[in-house]
């Protein structure tokens, strides 16, 4: 096969990050690129040497696309990925799949009875903190998983929201915080933690009044093997915090990975101010390596566009993924796990009470 052939929907801020990954791949070939506003993405194609398109359908045949990248708010996630597959392209979405389940599983039936691959972004699982305890949980070095933890103390002001008029609104951003700024971390607790059974959680505003959505959300959760684990998101602290996923084993050996640490990264408006670290690590006989690996880590960060590279990164195994005929490593399914989650929590709010998965669309509800 080819250099594949690729092609952005949304030509925003994150699309602009997805075109500098395609143009860094070496068997990938950037080519074309659709808005729904013209001027916006003849702009675009014009900063890449690409062709640019208004018509999802028109840019997958006419420039012959093989794989694209959906950039677009999250809400049209859906209809950008269902025209896209019906035109013949794989598709990867940015972070989330979808802001409802019915929007996943319309995109996920549609990629099987095409057989083509849907995939979504969740770089932080290529960080290589995140690696370390996914592979120190596959050699049982934290005995099973029995507690998982995820906290995301972060900060978003008014100029953020204002930044872009679909923010902080139900219909256009389809949630708030854990909607847009959690679904990373989100992510990881299921990637280490396994399937859930059942969550009970609370979403509130606590200090962004111009917006309409959480700003804060909190939920308990029981995983199907038994495990426990507990979410703390926020918006609300100034400055911001840290994101952190910890997980501790049935040997009492914990593991912890800082995704985020200080001002959280905003796509095109700020960069990545600390790097990723594993901020906890008692497995017997590794409690030394921690520091070693700060310093790696640390060193690491500076040698590197951080935010280009493991974009970079997941572009790559997609495109390899393509290539080969086989599943990305976050395919739609997985990227389903994590607007599950969400949801839950949202239903658990409105209807006080622990919600059991799996779940499916609510007819009755369309936003949840």
């Amino acid at each position: 096969m080819g250099k594949i052939r690729t092609g952005v929907i949304g030509c925003g801020k994150v699309g602009h990050m997805h075109a500098k990954a395609f143009m860094d791949i070496a068997n990938a070939e950037f080519v074309a690129a659709c808005d729904f506003d013209m001027s916006r993405a003849q702009s675009y194609a014009d900063q890449y040497g690409t062709k640019a398109f208004t018509s999802v359908t028109s840019m997958v045949r006419d420039a012959k696309i093989d794989v694209v990248s959906i950039c677009t708010p999250h809400p049209m996630h859906r209809a950008a990925a269902i025209e896209a597959l019906d035109a013949g392209a794989n598709v990867l979405v940015e972070k989330p799949l979808a802001s409802t389940l019915a929007d996943c599983d319309a995109m996920i039936n549609l990629a099987r009875q095409k057989g083509l691959i849907l995939g979504t972004v969740c770089q932080r699982r290529f960080y290589r903190p995140s690696i370390r305890i996914r592979e120190a949980i596959d050699a049982g070095k934290l005995g099973k998983p029995v507690l998982g933890l995820v906290t995301m103390l972060g900060w978003r002001d008014e100029a953020y929201y204002r930044s872009d008029p679909w923010r902080g609104t139900w219909r256009d951003e389809g949630g708030g915080v854990l909607v847009n700024q959690a679904p990373h971390q989100l992510d990881m607790l299921q990637w280490y933690m396994g399937p859930i059974e059942e969550l009970y959680g609370f979403w509130a505003n606590l200090n962004h009044p111009y917006i309409e959505v959480e700003d804060t959300a909190v939920a308990v959760i029981r995983f199907k093997s038994g495990a426990l684990g507990n979410i703390v998101v926020s918006n609300s602290q100034n400055p911001a915090l840290y994101g952190k996923v910890q997980i501790f084993g049935g040997n009492g050996a914990a593991v912890g990975v800082q995704t985020d640490g200080g001002a959280m990264f905003i796509a095109g408006m700020s960069n990545i101010t600390e790097p990723p670290l594993n901020d906890l690590w008692t497995v017997p006989g590794e409690e030394r390596l921690l520091e070693q690996w700060k310093q790696e880590d640390i060193e690491h960060f500076k040698q590197i566009d951080f935010i280009h590279h493991y974009h970079k990164r997941q572009l790559e195994d997609f495109i390899s993924a393509v290539s080969a005929g086989k599943e990305p490593l976050i395919n739609g399914e997985q990227g389903r796990k994590t607007v599950e989650i969400f949801t839950a929590l949202y239903r658990s709010n409105r209807d006080k009470k622990p919600v059991t998965f799996p779940l499916a669309p609510d007819v009755s509800d369309g936003r949840y």
